[in-house]
């Protein structure tokens, strides 16, 4: 497969929110595993707002962009924040910009193996509901085509999410989003007991839980809450 077709399905892919059963989390997930696959990033975090406009990680596709998006919240600052403040492009920030610019989180995102870093608002219009934040490894930078594909990924999701919901007042949306959110608590707490039940990595737990819910057509929410009633332990899940 060309890499042009490659594009095309997963431009389709994050189009196709119109379906039955749409699952907002796993859609976000779908996102950010896609912007690492096709951007040069080693990881990828997504921030949505809440209902008071306040940034949430809600996606990550690895343990140590959580781990950096949190960090960024909690001292409130970083290439996420200022995406989602400012509505514009944060890229091609490595080492010393990143010292420069962000003092603090430039120490954690050293911490957790990143040296360059990007943020992409999720936006339509002047409306911007998050951020997409993209990192590396190594300081490779983007090119304007590369910033244009991750822009242009964003963009279609952000109109995929507000469009979901087409006929609805935009108090239903933010109330969806919010959704999304507090779903994200469950299987927060969800991959941390499977990580220590059987003793692997929040990470490991998080493919485990995912690909349970993929292979039985459930929901990534209802998996996470029956692990924490448990009602479905470690060893069937791993089994299967």
């Amino acid at each position: 497969m060309t890499r042009q077709q490659r594009l095309s399905q997963v431009f389709v892919e994050l189009a196709d929110t119109l379906v039955a059963q749409f699952d907002v989390i796993e859609f976000l997930h779908t996102l950010v595993d896609r912007s690492v696959e096709l951007m040069h990033a080693d990881a990828a975090g997504l921030m949505l707002a809440d209902q008071r406009g306040r940034l949430r990680v809600v996606a990550s596709s690895a343990e140590s962009a959580r781990v950096a998006e949190v960090f960024e919240l909690q001292h409130d600052e970083g290439p996420c924040l200022d995406a989602f403040t400012t509505g514009r492009q944060v890229v091609n920030l490595h080492d010393d910009q990143m010292q420069d610019r962000w003092p603090a989180f430039s120490v954690a995102a050293r911490q957790v193996g990143f040296r360059s870093t990007h943020a992409l608002p999720m936006r339509l219009r002047n409306n911007v509901i998050g951020a997409l934040n993209l990192f590396a490894r190594e300081s490779i930078a983007l090119s304007d085509d590369d910033v244009a594909l991750g822009q242009a990924m964003a963009d279609v999701a952000t109109i995929g999410l507000l469009q979901e919901r087409a006929g609805r007042e935009k108090d239903l949306l933010v109330e969806q989003l919010q959704t999304a959110l507090n779903s994200r608590i469950v299987i927060e707490q969800a991959k941390g007991v499977l990580a220590e039940r059987s003793q692997i990595s929040p990470q490991e737990a998080f493919v485990i839980l995912r690909s349970y819910a993929r292979t039985h057509g459930l929901k990534l929410t209802v998996v996470a809450g029956q692990v924490l009633a448990n009602t479905l332990r470690a060893a069937e899940l791993e089994t299967r």
